[in-house]
């Protein structure tokens, strides 16, 4: 055991549907993971076993730790549920008279959002989830604003006071307000706000209210009507969720305000009034982690995989930057909200194995077993077969060692339901069904990896790719045979990557809005002049509220850096690009000069420099301003060199290990025990607590002082 030698500082945690991590770092940048089963009904429990198991290993208590900290950072996938679950507020919904469908006929891509290619080309597969604010709860005013932002029928206020009290008498426990055209000129929907507070208030009810101008105000209704209903139906009892985790962290002595990872790469406290931009967080840490990491190893262009239990998710990052989309979706709602740009299949270790009845072949997913393993933990409940059991019968997972021996897993369990949906069915031996289900999980993830870096015009072979996850190290050799990736890397604290990322991250608040900017390629200089002040006029607006945000959590206005940005586009495309201001005000036409310079820049990094079509003039289509303060950050290990040969207290023997229709016996080391420099050719199986590293024949591996783990082929 190691001797406590500075304090711990930072703590992030990515509670995900299997599993809830736990990351620490202390003042020297040594760091450790913990991890422990999730917990849905109380997360602030499941954080406290996975702290637990983390400080065990510098032989300290939470009660020790907890107060020492400095900053703390939670990520995780409670809201995402909630929205997927349809267990939010009941919302009522006030809109333009004429449009009370628009929110229930959603976008006609919300039909299909996220089906295999089979059932997006198939009108007759297509469906619609259930709208989260119902038609019977949502009311049309008369109002009207034209799309330059002119009122053209004044709001009915009269209208609005009916619509509340009818909102209350329905059962409302949130009422949004999203108004046409609000965007270019915010005057009817800031008043229609006004009113439904003076009739609660005369009603003598207290609502939350939400209106979409106050929150996103952003051009298409569609996106920024979802978005501010999720922060209705979603955000608030997610910040009730938050709050248990904070009162709980109170509980044991911490100082520190509770700070959660938001869509767009950056943290913000839960007390934040925008709570919808923390509906998925947990990927998000590992893309900001392998940023940290490839500068510390060089590497401006990497492939981030991170699979968990129930799925595998990729991000790119290119020239040292990752991509945020303007307009994603997310629980099959079509958003206004700033995310780091992320591919995901649902596909992950503890995804379900079935035979299709009429072609018999495997099917994986898309549902899974989540916190519950599969059928080889006895107490999961579970008869469907995952690929979880699939590793416990090949050999791969030590059934004594699953979660550091927190679950005994029963491999012969396992064997017996595998030979009965799997195997006999099939007519193959069960390690036969067993490695051909592992088999095409690596196939399925290889080729979405390799198809999402070919489609955007890239070649692996200028790509590092970190994998990482609880079930990462388990399949990079079978999801990066043969792609040919520069280097392929596997984090010795894989498992809690996505927390480190948390830590990682700037505390960061994140403003958007929309504006209409055209000019032309050799506009006079009063026009370009005129462009700036719009622009400068809309980051102000934005500074007001990110400066907001940070007084309230104890920070002055001088603590805060502003860094303003834009989207920019050629007037005529489609998509925009953002773009991080090489100006810090915009006022005169040499600024509108530098602004489009960097714009063009980085369209030639994009696309190509042939592309750049400066003639069609430039349009920004939107002001973005982000506000951060300087929090402390994990330090990479710097360990030295210890030479190839591992020490022999980190060989624990040998293990049986199914590959390519044989057994072998592969070489078993103990992770924590190897050191710097080591070198280790497969078959091997490299385990820890909270993961194992697969390393088959034809593979080898080297631990760099970074203790990051370098996979080659050696084929």
């Amino acid at each position: 055991m190691e001797v406590q030698q500075s304090q711990v500082q930072v703590m992030g945690i990515d509670a995900g549907g299997t599993m809830t991590d736990t990351f620490f770092v202390r003042a020297d940048g040594r760091f450790v993971v913990g991890k422990a089963q999730s917990n849905p009904a109380d997360e602030s429990l499941a954080i406290f076993n996975s702290s637990e198991d983390a400080l065990a290993h510098w032989n300290r208590t939470v009660d020790d730790v907890y107060p020492e900290l400095a900053t703390c950072v939670y990520s995780g996938t409670a809201m995402l549920n909630r929205i997927l679950m349809r267990k939010g507020l009941k919302v009522g919904l006030i809109c333009n008279k004429g449009f009370e469908q628009i929110h229930s006929m959603g976008r006609a891509l919300q039909s299909y959002l996220g089906y295999a290619l089979e059932d997006r080309i198939h009108l007759n597969t297509h469906r619609y989830d259930e709208p989260l604010v119902p038609v019977s709860r949502t009311r049309g005013v008369t109002e009207r604003t034209d799309v330059q932002g002119k009122v053209v029928i004044p709001l009915r206020e009269d209208e609005v006071r009916t619509a509340t009290r009818e909102l209350v008498e329905a059962g409302s426990q949130a009422i949004v307000i999203c108004l046409l055209q609000s965007h270019k000129n915010e005057a009817s929907e800031q008043r229609a706000r006004d009113v439904v507070r003076e009739e609660l208030d005369r009603l003598g009810v207290e609502l939350p209210i939400f209106a979409s101008v106050d929150y996103y105000p952003s051009r298409k209704e569609s996106h920024r009507m979802n978005t501010t209903i999720l922060e209705a139906y979603g955000a608030e009892p997610s910040r009730e969720t938050l709050k248990k985790v904070s009162d709980r962290f109170k509980k044991h002595g911490a100082k520190f305000d509770l700070r959660v990872m938001a869509t767009h790469g950056g943290t913000i406290s839960w007390k934040a009034k925008e709570l919808a931009r923390t509906i998925v967080s947990g990927p998000i840490g590992g893309v900001i982690g392998s940023k940290l990491l490839g500068e510390a190893l060089g590497d401006e262009n990497v492939a981030c995989s991170d699979i968990g239990g129930t799925s595998f998710d990729v991000a790119l990052i290119t020239k040292g930057n990752f991509a945020i989309k303007s307009d994603p979706d997310m629980a099959r709602l079509v958003l206004s909200l700033p995310l780091v740009a992320m591919d995901s299949v649902g596909a992950g270790a503890g995804s379900f194995v079935r035979l299709d009845p009429y072609s018999k072949s495997i099917k994986l997913g898309p549902d899974s077993a989540g916190y519950r393993v599969g059928t080889c933990w006895p107490e999961s409940g579970l008869d469907t077969v995952t690929v979880s059991d699939c590793h416990v019968v090949l050999g791969y997972l030590n059934p004594d060692n699953f979660l550091g021996g927190a679950i005994k897993l029963d491999v012969e369990r396992a064997r017996q339901h595998i030979k009965a949906q799997i195997a006999d069915p099939l007519h193959l031996s069960v390690e036969d069904a067993a490695a051909g289900v592992i088999e095409l999980l690596d196939l399925t993830l290889s080729e979405y990896l390799r198809a999402n870096i070919s489609a955007k015009g890239y070649n692996p072979a200028e790509f590092t790719c970190f994998s990482y996850g609880g079930a990462g190290p388990v399949h990079t050799y079978g999801y990066t045979e043969g792609v040919g990736f520069k280097d392929v890397v596997v984090p010795a604290w894989a498992a809690g990557f996505s927390a480190f990322g948390c830590a990682c991250a700037d505390f960061e608040y994140r403003y958007d809005k929309s504006v209409d900017l055209g000019v032309a390629q050799h506009a006079p200089d009063e026009a370009k002049a005129a462009a700036c002040a719009t622009l400068q006029e809309a980051w102000s607006e934005l500074a007001v509220k990110v400066i907001d945000e940070f007084v309230l959590n104890g920070y002055k206005p001088e603590d805060v850096i502003l860094i303003p940005g834009y989207k920019m586009q050629y007037m005529g495309q489609l998509n925009d690009l953002e773009i991080v201001s090489p100006v810090g005000t915009a006022a005169t036409a040499a600024d509108w000069n530098q602004i489009v310079d960097a714009f063009e820049t980085t369209y030639g990094r994009v696309y190509a420099s042939s592309a750049r079509s400066p003639e069609l003039g430039f349009s920004i289509t939107g002001a973005i301003l982000r506000g951060m303060v300087v929090t402390q950050k994990p330090v990479l290990p710097e360990d030295p060199d210890a030479g190839p040969t591992p020490p022999k207290e980190a060989y624990l023997g040998t293990r049986p290990f199914y590959r390519h229709k044989q057994w072998v016996d592969a070489a078993l080391w103990k992770m924590e025990g190897l050191k710097a420099g080591n070198h280790i050719v497969g078959p091997a199986i490299i385990e820890s607590d909270a993961t194992t590293f697969v390393v088959p024949d034809g593979f080898e591996t080297t631990v760099d002082k970074h203790r990051l783990f370098h996979l080659k082929e050696v084929r």
